[in-house]
C-alpha cells in the first residue's frame, strides 16, 4: 500500500539539535487483522506542543499505549529520551493523563495528589500541584463526588505531580467548561516554555489549531500528516465556498460542478469544498443560479482534516 504523507521541516526529517524526546522507528502493531499502527516513524523534540488527530479507530490510542510502554510493538522500536518507555517512566521523565482507567474513590483530592507526589521521583510540593491544576478549592472533596470536568483536572494534577520532561494527554479537556479549558492550556503553555514537550490527542480540532505548533494526523494506523496546522490547511489544496440559494436546491446539479472536493446542503445554504474556487463559481453562475451571501475562504483545520482523511481513504481504495 502506498502512502502520501504531508510533512514539513517540523516533521521526521527535520534537523534538530539534541536527542529526541520520542522516537518511533518503523513501528507496527496489529490486533488480529486490524493494523492499529502501521509502519509509523516520527520524532518529537523538547519544547514542542504536538497534537495527535485522527478519526475513531485511526490508531491514536494504540500509538499512545506503545509510547507509554503499556503495549509492545510487533516490530519497530519506540524510544523515549534514548531509553525504553518503561525506563523513562521509572526515572520520572514522563507524565500521562489518559481517558482509560478510573480514579481511586473514597479518598479526597488532596490524598490522591499526595500519593502521586510521594511516588514521583522528582515530585513538586502538593500545594503547588493543587494550585497549578486549579483544584485547590476542591482539595477536601471525595473523588467520587467530582464532576466530569473536575475529574479531568485531577487527572491532570496526577500527570504533572513532578518535573516531567514529556507530558502525554489523551482528550485532556473533555468535560471542562470554557474557562477551565483556557486555564488548562495556559498551564500547558507554561510547561512548554520551560522546555517540556506536550503531546495531546484531541477531537477538538479548534484546540489543535490554536495550541499546537505541530500536528500529527493518523488514519487507519498510518501517519498521513506531520506539519503545522497552517501547512496542513494550505496543503489540503481546497477553498471553502458558502452561499444561499432561493427556491429548491438541485443537489444533483451541484454535485456535477467542476473541481468539487465536498458538498453539504442544509436548507437553502450550500457549503462547498473546491480545488479551484474560481472555476467552481463560474460553473455555478453557468447553471443560472444567483448565490446570496457568498463567502470564499481557506479551509479551517477541521475541513482540511476531512479533506486529507478523505483523500487517504480514496488512496487506500485505489490500492486494493
Amino acid at each position: 500500500m502506498t502512502a502520501t504523507v504531508v510533512t514539513t521541516a517540523n516533521g521526521p526529517g527535520a534537523a534538530h539539535e539534541g536527542e529526541p524526546v520520542v522516537a518511533f522507528s518503523g513501528v507496527n502493531k496489529s490486533y488480529g487483522a486490524v493494523h492499529a499502527v502501521a509502519d509509523v516513524s516520527l520524532a518529537l523534540y523538547p519544547g514542542q506542543t504536538v497534537a495527535l488527530l485522527g478519526p475513531n479507530g485511526a490508531g491514536k490510542s494504540s500509538a499512545l499505549d506503545l509510547l507509554l510502554g503499556l503495549r509492545n510493538p510487533d516490530s519497530g522500536t519506540v524510544r523515549l529520551f534514548g531509553t525504553t518507555p518503561t525506563q523513562a517512566i521509572a526515572a520520572g521523565r514522563v507524565g500521562a493523563m489518559l481517558q482509560s482507567g478510573g480514579l481511586m474513590e473514597e479518598v479526597t483530592v488532596r490524598e490522591l495528589v499526595r500519593l502521586a507526589c510521594d511516588l514521583h521521583p522528582r515530585a513538586y510540593p502538593v500545594e503547588q500541584v493543587l494550585a497549578d491544576s486549579g483544584i485547590a478549592d476542591i482539595h477536601d472533596r471525595k473523588v467520587n463526588k467530582l464532576s466530569g470536568g473536575q475529574e479531568q483536572r485531577v487527572r491532570f494534577a496526577l500527570a504533572t505531580a513532578g518535573a516531567n520532561d514529556l507530558i502525554v494527554l489523551d482528550e485532556p479537556t473533555v468535560g471542562m467548561d470554557v474557562s477551565a479549558r483556557q486555564a488548562f492550556w495556559a498551564t500547558m503553555r507554561g510547561q512548554v516554555q520551560q522546555g517540556r514537550t506536550v503531546l495531546f490527542a484531541t477531537h477538538y480540532l479548534e484546540e489543535a489549531d490554536a495550541i499546537a505548533d505541530r500536528v500529527l494526523v493518523m488514519h487507519h494506523g498510518r501517519l498521513i500528516a506531520d506539519a503545522t496546522a497552517a501547512e496542513i490547511k494550505a496543503r489540503a489544496g481546497a477553498r471553502r465556498i458558502t452561499f444561499d440559494l432561493e427556491g429548491p436546491v438541485d443537489e444533483a446539479a451541484l454535485r456535477a460542478l467542476p473541481h468539487l472536493a465536498g458538498l453539504d446542503v442544509t436548507g437553502p445554504t450550500v457549503r462547498i469544498r473546491s480545488e479551484d474556487a474560481d472555476a467552481t463559481m463560474h460553473a455555478v453562475y453557468g447553471l443560472g443560479l444567483y448565490p446570496r451571501n457568498l463567502e470564499v475562504s481557506g479551509l479551517g483545520l477541521e475541513q482540511a482534516f476531512l479533506a486529507i482523511t478523505d483523500a487517504a481513504t480514496a488512496e487506500e481504495a485505489g490500492d486494493r
